[in-house]
């Protein structure tokens, strides 16, 4: 009885797989899954379909999905196996998603061609060194800073080269938008004066150890000068992405630190009148003999396309993130959301070279810290710290002394 059972099982099982490619002529389809922003769907599905038009011979079935670049890390690691063929992150995840065994090395020919076409530093921020052996592991399509928004008929170009200055020009309720409570702005305080983080790898690209010097006795300066900011009626610190946007709007934001893709949006907000410029200076020692102003020093980071190692295509997806992030789609992705091109020719085309925000970015990428061995405990406390600030102000009271230190114990880390 086991026996016919077992007989009748695998015929039963043929007859699946029978069904499953019709008997040897099933549709060959081969299936990528794609991450992208919510605000790169529709590039990224007209590049599929590009992609798709381009392959004849091959029948894709390329799945768009969304997914927030900045936190991809953790959902891809939540189920590599399963997470996505190609997917979109900012380049410094790349260490975890290494270690996750999440991304696959790009080499070659390959590797030639997208190395020949890109920009030096594009390259640098998708290499990386494990176990003594220098990988590639992405293809970058655009830079990731944050630069200054404004509004040209209240402010002029000599008005935005400081906070004193765009301060000076809030009047009647108007205010500078800062996210003050985000790690990834709050740290170009500390930049600017050349403080900053170090983070000591092992072989399987665990952290062993992270320093870091932002509660030195300049540092907690730079943190009174943020902290006198923050108590400024004129200089709104819990700013994020959609109140900058609705306050260019309303009209009660005048400038914002902000990045590309907010630019669609305030430009349409101010039409003429929009503007964009490099990050202005603060002031560091006010009143004091040693009063200077320091240039706000952002991240640079760059936004690469991922190829999971898991992948049950992966040349495929590596064809695919190579044809997303080309010449001809980089050109295409700046003119749908504004992002600069990494692609050498790219961004010498005459529509980059002419843009406001292209040329803001540009003049920022000359004050910028490379967004590479970032400690993954930076964003965190950095938070608390901007938090910390913001709730000070309601109530008059805010412990320099003691968040700043707790704030940079929650960031370092001793070696075991």
């Amino acid at each position: 009885m086991k026996k016919i059972q077992r007989v009748l099982g695998l015929g039963l099982a043929g007859l699946a797989v029978c069904s499953m490619v019709a008997c040897g002529k099933g549709d060959g389809a081969i299936k990528l899954t794609v991450w992208v922003s919510e605000a790169d769907k529709p590039f990224a599905t007209q590049v599929a379909n590009d992609f798709k038009a381009k392959n004849p011979d091959k029948n894709y079935n390329i799945v768009i999905d969304i997914q927030g670049e900045n936190d991809v890390a953790t959902r891809v690691l939540n189920d590599v196996e399963n997470a996505a063929d190609v997917y979109s992150y900012i380049n410094d995840q790349i260490g975890k998603l290494i270690n996750g065994d999440a991304l696959a090395q790009i080499a070659g020919a390959r590797l030639e061609r997208v190395r020949e076409v890109n920009t030096e530093e594009s390259m640098d921020s998708a290499t990386i060194t494990v176990e003594g052996s220098e990988g590639v592991y992405g293809m970058p399509y655009t830079d990731n800073t944050f630069f200054l928004y404004y509004n040209k008929s209240v402010l002029s170009e000599t008005d935005v080269q400081s906070i004193d200055g765009i301060l000076s020009k809030c009047t009647g309720g108007k205010q500078f938008a800062y996210p003050m409570a985000d790690g990834w702005y709050n740290s170009a305080f500390y930049f600017g004066k050349g403080l900053g983080f170090d983070v000591r790898y092992g072989d399987d690209m665990e952290e062993e150890s992270i320093s870091c010097d932002f509660d030195n006795a300049t540092g907690q300066a730079v943190t009174s000068a943020m902290w006198n900011l923050v108590q400024d009626s004129r200089f709104k610190a819990d700013a994020n992405d959609s109140k900058i946007t609705a306050g260019f709007n309303d009209g009660t934001i005048i400038a914002a630190a902000t990045g590309i893709w907010n630019r669609k949006t305030i430009e349409n907000y101010l039409g003429d009148n929009f503007a964009a410029s490099k990050l202005p200076t603060y002031t560091f020692n006010r009143g004091e003999s040693t009063q200077e102003q320091v240039q706000l020093v952002s991240f640079a980071g760059y936004k690469l396309m991922g190829v999971n190692n898991y992948s049950k295509h992966k040349t495929d997806a590596m064809d695919f993130a190579e044809f997303y992030t080309n010449r001809e789609n980089q050109i295409k992705h700046f003119e749908a959301r504004g992002f600069v091109p990494t692609d050498e020719t790219a961004r010498r085309d005459e529509k980059v070279q002419a843009d406001v925000c292209a040329k803001a970015i540009t003049a920022q990428l000359n004050y910028t810290k490379t967004q590479k061995a970032v400690p993954s405990t930076l964003w965190i406390p950095m938070e608390g710290l901007g938090n910390a600030m913001i709730t000070g102000k309601q109530s008059g009271n805010f412990d320099l002394v003691g968040q700043l230190r707790a704030c940079v114990n929650a960031i370092e880390k001793d070696s075991d």
